[in-house]
């Protein structure tokens, strides 16, 4: 059920304390930790605490939630001390995407030229 923890999902795993990650935020309804395999100096994934498959399924079903993802990902940034980043939700194996639990890329730390990819 949508919403709902998965047990094959890795970031609900992470959520759960069940798999370690390295933290640097959390609120009520977001994780942020560091990407295991960083494309930046910074690099830190910022997930919903509930299971949706990619942002706009989130955004469909709890817009709300949407929000505080977007909003840990300014604290990140600010939390980190970044002057310019990139905020990136990938949607599909073809973007990207390799974990189907909504997530947000906040990279930074060098320079991010356009377009990406």
């Amino acid at each position: 059920m949508a919403g709902e923890p998965q047990d094959d999902c890795l970031f609900c795993k992470i959520v759960a304390g069940r798999i370690p990650a390295t933290v640097v935020r959390e609120t009520e309804t977001t994780v942020a930790f560091r990407d295991i395999n960083p494309q930046a100096p910074t690099h830190v994934l910022v997930i919903p605490k509930v299971h949706h498959p990619d942002a706009v399924a989130l955004a469909t079903a709890e817009p709300a939630i949407l929000a505080d993802v977007v909003r840990e990902t300014g604290e990140v940034a600010s939390d980190e001390k970044l002057d310019s980043y990139r905020v990136v939700f990938n949607t599909g194996s073809g973007a990207g995407q390799t974990v189907f639990h909504a997530h947000a890329h906040v990279l930074g730390g060098r320079g991010l030229q356009w377009p990406p990819g």
